[in-house]
């Protein structure tokens, strides 16, 4: 797929304020430093759309980037970072609750899972809560570049068995920024479910 052109439309951290677009949206969200802004930018092959950082927590707002005139991909800010106040991280939570909950033209939710490590409380908390407010969403296991195969299909099948019963969750894809793994994949679902 060949995406012509991507741009930044606004940032918030108050999703009131967030204007409402004429525009499916696809919302990534997850733990912090689990690679959301890399995915962001490897979907729309740019290399400095969405901001990267080394540093957990750096995304502290809800980011909208509109690509090809067609739809919105929305960069959330990470679950669970424990270097800022609790207070900061629950009004975090909330604000992205608050985002899933008010876009109407929000088609897909998708929660990035490092594949390195085990799920979190909030990981499966978030999954919880898209099942029981009735939203379409896929699971991505992020960074599998860096484990074997053998690792990869361990994950994958974990995640489907937490899953198994789940009448929401679309899909668990393996997906990394750096091989391009699972790109073609996720486009695929994208357009899929958004029809653009």
């Amino acid at each position: 797929m060949k995406i012509q052109n991507a741009q930044f439309l606004i940032g918030s951290n108050n999703v009131s304020k967030i204007p409402k677009y004429n525009f499916s949206e696809i919302a990534f969200t997850g733990r912090s430093n689990v690679g959301k802004s890399s995915l962001i930018n490897t979907i729309v092959h740019r290399k400095k759309l969405a901001k990267v950082s080394s540093t957990p927590g750096k995304t502290k707002q809800i980011n909208l980037f509109l690509v090809d005139e067609s739809y919105i991909l929305a960069d959330l800010p990470g679950f669970g970072y424990a270097a800022v106040s609790k207070t900061e991280r629950q009004s975090w939570k909330q604000m992205i609750y608050s985002f899933f909950s008010e876009r109407e033209e929000l088609k897909l939710i998708c929660c990035l899972v490092d594949s390195r490590h085990e799920p979190l409380d909030s990981d499966l908390a978030l999954i919880e809560w898209l099942e029981n407010n009735n939203k379409n969403y896929i699971i991505i296991l992020t960074k599998v570049d860096k484990i074997s195969e053998k690792q990869i299909a361990q994950r994958k099948e974990q995640f489907e068995n937490f899953v198994q019963y789940c009448k929401h969750c679309i899909e668990v894809l393996p997906f990394s920024s750096v091989s391009g793994v699972g790109r073609k994949e996720l486009h695929a679902i994208m357009k899929r479910e958004i029809s653009f």
